[in-house]
């Protein structure tokens, strides 16, 4: 299918296809390349941003992720509304703005979540085959886990997407997994296999040292298949109905207006862009759309709604007696050298992101499974590229991860190109603020022993002096961020529940024949930790749906940890790995 030439601004053209797939991000580069397996179904990719070149180094050098936050050309900007209890903060809120979406300038981990985590989605009505048994099949179809064991049935062995393992052998994240042993926690082999709890090395999106996104993984190797065709710069601005059926999207591109007409129209602009479109195209809660002047195509108040993140603090540490951290090549004259050995030889310090361990744990006993997530990173600095005033350094990143709290996505005009008002009501909930309390509190304790004591760790942020309760929650509310895990906004669930979006055995909006939903806004609660990898996932499951084609079976043999249920820590016939010895793949 070739591209309609665009012409003066104000002028329109006409097209045809099979299947339009509005964003190019993590889940709608899976959608795009399952579809467009069947040489008989032409398949449009429109991108709002820009390509992911393969000589852009702040795309796929693996350390050079945090120069695209905050770059118009790399980043949607988004900011939420005043936070009432984060101190009426706007948070910053980044989104990759190009193909691969934000699996171009995420920070590279790759974790699936707790089995239970998709466990707790099937207790939804209608969710019976999101469980973990149907899941499974589909992270183990997207995922090359070098790292795992080849006879493991929790991991995938040959799937596009390639995962390196760590390596986290450096002296400091060795001194970590001592010292969260001292402090009375378990090491695990794997968090993305049998036991999630517990401290490991984690899998990251990382290829031979270059990031492997979900666009170099799905959409590259298959350019040249001529029923797919990718458009980058390219804004949907409408979707099209007749009736209430979807028929099409407007869009522009290359300095002229454009309308694309297909049968089947799937949305995974991700779970801020996709309801903004949805509003302004008519989908959506009738007093908001009616608001701003919108013909009603469909009155669904859960668009825009659920909203749900994951918000994060980092505790940072200065190290007096290790000379051992990464806090030297935050040092600018370092880097030219720095890069140049990685343009030659795609290793050496930049070949990492340098998040290459952490884990899970539960923040007290009444917890079913992990409710923190813990990532170390060997260096003191800020997301916005402020380092700490220190030679040598390390921080701790903690946050809850089943937050009650909820917030949503609105429309503040019908206009596309005005971003949506966006609040996540951090903080708002009994739940919440306590859930914070213990996160600190437990993040200080796994660091507080002779480990630590023997690398000089000494806290620098928040400082010694916060202690109570307040202090804490105060803390917290100045410096949190967000950890870039929005999601719910279109949740899947039954056509009973009032603000379910999509319908799960099919992925088409509740109500609108031809429109489908795959990315993280569908998840009806967040995971337990980054989200990349669950969005892919579901990017796999609703490609199949979508062509209507049957699903994978369920794998419901496969065993998974469970705490309290007198499980054993370990898989029959696997043993705890030395973390402080290198793993199998690590580059």
């Amino acid at each position: 299918m070739k591209a309609a030439k665009a012409t003066k601004a104000k002028h329109v053209t006409d097209e045809v296809c099979d299947v339009v797939v509005v964003g190019g991000g993590s889940a709608g580069s899976v959608v795009a390349a399952r579809l467009s397996e069947d040489p008989h179904t032409r398949v449009l990719v429109l991108e709002a941003g820009r390509p992911d070149s393969l000589w852009d180094l702040f795309v796929h050098m693996p350390s050079a992720f945090s120069f695209p936050i905050g770059a118009k050309n790399y980043d949607w900007q988004y900011e939420s509304e005043p936070e009432p209890e984060m101190n009426n903060r706007r948070i910053y809120h980044a989104r990759g703005k190009l193909l691969g979406g934000s699996s171009s300038v995420n920070g590279m981990i790759f974790q699936r979540g707790n089995p239970l985590d998709y466990e707790k989605w099937a207790q939804n009505p209608g969710m019976e085959n999101w469980d973990f048994a149907h899941c499974l099949p589909y992270f183990n179809r997207m995922e090359t886990a070098a790292a795992a064991e080849d006879d493991d049935p929790r991991r995938g062995h040959s799937g596009p997407l390639y995962l390196s393992r760590g390596p986290a052998t450096s002296p400091l994240f060795q001194a970590l997994f001592r010292s969260v042993q001292e402090a009375g926690y378990e090491l695990t082999n794997d968090v993305n296999g049998y036991r999630q709890e517990g401290f490991a090395p984690f899998d990251r999106n990382i290829k031979h040292g270059r990031r492997w996104s979900a666009a170099r993984a799905y959409l590259h190797p298959n350019l040249g298949r001529d029923n797919l065709e990718i458009r980058t710069r390219a804004l949907s601005t409408r979707i099209l109905f007749k009736g209430q059926r979807a028929v099409g999207v407007e869009y522009e591109w290359q300095g002229g207006f454009h309308r694309v007409y297909a049968e089947k129209i799937v949305l995974s602009a991700g779970a801020i862009n996709t309801p903004q479109l949805l509003q302004v195209s008519g989908v959506g809660d009738e007093a908001l759309l009616r608001k701003y002047g919108i013909d009603v195509v469909k009155n669904l108040p859960g668009v825009g709604e659920n909203l749900q993140d994951h918000l994060e603090v980092y505790i940072q540490y200065e190290t007096t007696k290790s000379t051992d951290s990464s806090q030297p090549y935050l040092d600018k004259w370092r880097w030219p050298a720095m890069g140049l050995q990685w343009l030659l030889t795609k290793k050496g310090p930049v070949a990492t992101s340098h998040f290459e361990g952490g884990g899970f744990v539960r923040s007290n006993d009444k917890e079913a499974y992990p409710n923190l997530m813990f990532h170390f990173l060997p260096m003191a600095v800020r997301y916005d590229g402020q380092k700490a005033d220190v030679k040598h350094g390390f921080q701790w990143h903690v946050g809850p991860m089943f937050s009650d709290t909820k917030g949503h996505v609105r429309i503040k005009s019908a206009d596309i190109h005005v971003k949506p008002e966006i609040i996540f009501n951090y903080l708002s909930t009994d739940q919440d603020r306590r859930e914070w309390v213990e996160a600190v509190r437990v993040a200080r304790s796994l660091l507080d022993t002779a480990a630590m004591d023997a690398v000089g760790a000494r806290e620098i942020s928040p400082g010694p002096q916060v202690q109570s309760d307040e202090e804490i929650l105060e803390w917290v509310r100045k410096d949190g961020e967000t950890a870039l895990h929005p999601s719910c906004t279109t949740k899947m669930g039954s056509v009973e529940d009032p603000m379910a979006v999509v319908d799960p055995e099919t992925m088409q909006v509740w109500g609108i024949e031809g429109l489908y939903i795959a990315d993280a806004g569908v998840f009806p609660s967040v995971t337990n930790g980054n989200i990349y990898a669950p969005t892919m996932m579901v990017g796999e499951k609703a490609a199949d749906l979508i062509a209507e084609r049957s699903p994978l079976p369920p794998l419901g043999d496969v065993a998974f940890y469970r705490a309290g249920q007198n499980m054993p820590l370990y898989a029959e016939g696997e043993a705890v790995r030395d973390h402080t010895q290198a793993t199998k793949g690590a580059h």
